[in-house]
């Protein structure tokens, strides 16, 4: 029998603040408030995505206000693609797709840092199409 994998809970490696500071900076948003939305918006939905280890060594990775704001929701029974991740997020935004792709792609170029390649790929490995180019990766697809 092999040994399950343990999470990692790391202490988070920057505060929230910084975090969204990171993510205003890339994102140009035009202010604090707009960036810190993005990040609590964008962690939110991934929240709904996730289950098991990897959202427990997620949340290790993130700040505190990250972590509960990504542990707070409810994982969906049928994770969304991450086209319509992105079109949920715009919905629940009242905003557009284009918005939406932008604060995604924004949020998790600044997470994936904070994550790290192992816990990403493990989180891609998890999820359906379309998240790799949400951070900022190709989409591999085995060939047939």
């Amino acid at each position: 029998m092999s040994p399950q994998p343990q999470a990692d809970l790391r202490t988070p490696a920057m505060t929230f603040d910084a975090m969204v500071e990171h993510v205003r900076y890339e994102g140009a948003y035009p202010t604090r408030e707009r960036a810190e939305q993005a990040v609590r918006d964008v962690l939110a939905g991934l929240g709904r995505q996730l289950i098991g280890e990897e959202r427990v060594a997620l949340a290790a990775r993130l700040p505190v206000e990250g972590a509960l704001e990504l542990t707070a929701q409810l994982p969906r029974t049928e994770p969304l693609t991450g086209f319509d991740f992105v079109c949920d997020l715009a919905t629940r935004t009242d905003g557009t797709p284009a918005t939406a792709r932008w604060d995604a792609g924004t949020v998790f170029a600044v997470l994936s840092r904070l994550a790290g390649d192992d816990l990403i790929n493990r989180v891609l490995a998890q999820l359906p199409t379309g998240y790799a180019l949400l951070f900022g990766r190709a989409e591999l697809a085995p060939t047939a």
